[in-house]
């Protein structure tokens, strides 16, 4: 088996094949030798900042002298990006290797897998051939159910935070969806909550309780003196000063105070972290398609945001760094996020969209979006193509010297960058 060959055999389940339930992701690991019980773990769920979490704790750890296993998803721009090691992409060869490897075993079940599955424990097998001292392992939706959560005894649990998404697979209230996700919550293993939602914290604090796990939450009253431009922030938090960190955004010092703190338990369960590393992880840190700056002439930033959440703390940011100009849009998003909540927010914002339709089954049609972004205020117009949505944004953008964002479905980052 070749790597296009591999990619060809995971990508043969569609991803609409979703049945709830561990069984077959456990039937599989269990064929496998159960590659993840050797293996250290921090599992973190959430709804927003799972992607940039995960990427500033694990660089964290790297400075620190771990060997770090990174599991995410989606993928940006290639689908090795899913499972790293030491910030290394999985090579072409040993992806196929692997898939080889679990194949003949995945088809052999009478419940077979679904893709997520798949990877996940083709994941766990790298992990253990690469002896990862610990894995950062972001979970793929919801927790309770979700493959990842055959994992036991992690040294730490995170939930970065609560808002309705995927509200068909994890229910209709934060307190649902909280449930869902408190669902990673293991006996013993200290569990982190970033959100602010209170009643969302207060299902997480009681399924700790009863787990008999330590919670802890954040105060971002703590986060001080925040100095954040198109160059990088640097911000307080509790007794450091001067803390540094690469990413764009208003959200990202939030999301590194709560590697913060997740370092502080992990150095209180008995993990070496130095200071000096964790400073360097939180500076040398990178996440692609998180309001990241992709062109200069014109100014254009890629933001992944893609449901109401997300889209507001976009829109906080685009305020900060333009200071009330109103910018221009790029964008497209999948019909089964609350789109019409999100048209409202960006008109605080922006002043002329271009809409595109994403190449997703789930896709919103570039016409119907456009059509709520003018019930809205916006003046949009509908392209056929990201081609001739993307030219006819860049043109305007240079001619208006107008910032222009590009938001939506993470799905569009890859064949946009390639465009440009």
């Amino acid at each position: 088996m070749n790597y296009e060959e591999a990619l060809q055999y995971i990508h043969s389940i569609n991803w609409t094949f979703c049945k709830p339930g561990l069984e077959r992701i456990e039937e599989l690991c269990r064929r496998l030798g159960n590659p993840q019980s050797g293996l250290k773990f921090v599992h973190v769920a959430g709804t927003n900042g799972k992607g940039s979490f995960c990427s500033m704790l694990s660089t964290v750890l790297c400075q620190a002298g771990y060997r770090v296993g990174l599991y995410t998803s989606p993928y940006i721009r290639f689908f090795n990006e899913r499972m790293c090691v030491d910030g290394e992409p999985i090579g072409n060869e040993e992806l196929a290797e692997l898939t080889a490897y679990v194949r003949p075993i995945a088809d052999s079940m009478t419940d077979r897998p679904t893709e997520f599955e798949l990877i996940t424990a083709i994941a766990f097998e790298y992990f253990k051939r690469h002896a990862c001292d610990v894995v950062v392992l972001e979970v793929g939706m919801g927790g309770r159910l979700d493959s990842t959560n055959i994992i036991r005894n992690p040294l730490l649990s995170v939930i970065t935070g609560i808002a309705l998404d995927h509200t068909a697979y994890l229910g209709d209230t934060v307190e649902k969806i909280a449930a869902q996700k408190a669902g990673i919550i293991k006996d013993g293993a200290p569990i982190l909550y970033g959100g602010e939602d209170a009643s969302a914290g207060a299902v997480i604090r009681l399924a700790a309780e009863e787990r008999g796990s330590s919670f802890l939450s954040m105060d971002y009253g703590k986060l001080r003196n925040l100095r954040s431009d198109l160059e990088g922030t640097v911000f307080d938090f509790e007794d450091r000063a001067d803390l540094r960190i690469g990413l764009l955004g208003l959200y990202q010092p939030r999301n590194a105070s709560l590697v913060i703190k997740a370092v502080e338990l992990l150095r209180k369960g008995g993990m070496p972290i130095d200071e000096t590393a964790l400073r360097e992880g939180l500076s040398r840190a990178r996440w692609q398609g998180r309001f990241e700056i992709i062109s200069r002439d014109p100014l254009m930033i890629f933001d992944g945001a893609h449901n109401p959440q997300g889209i507001r703390s976009a829109v906080e940011s685009i305020r900060h760094y333009f200071k009330g100009q109103k910018v221009y849009l790029l964008t497209g998003v999948l019909r089964d996020k609350d789109y019409t909540a999100i048209a409202a927010d960006l008109a605080g914002v922006a002043s002329r969209a271009f809409t595109m339709t994403p190449d997703n089954p789930r896709a919103l049609s570039a016409a119907d979006y456009a059509d709520t972004l003018l019930r809205a205020g916006i003046k949009a117009c509908a392209y056929e193509s990201l081609d001739s949505a993307l030219s006819a944004a860049r043109e305007a953008a240079k001619r208006d010297g107008v910032p222009l964002v590009c938001l939506g479905s993470l799905y569009v980052y890859a064949t946009l960058i390639q465009k440009l």
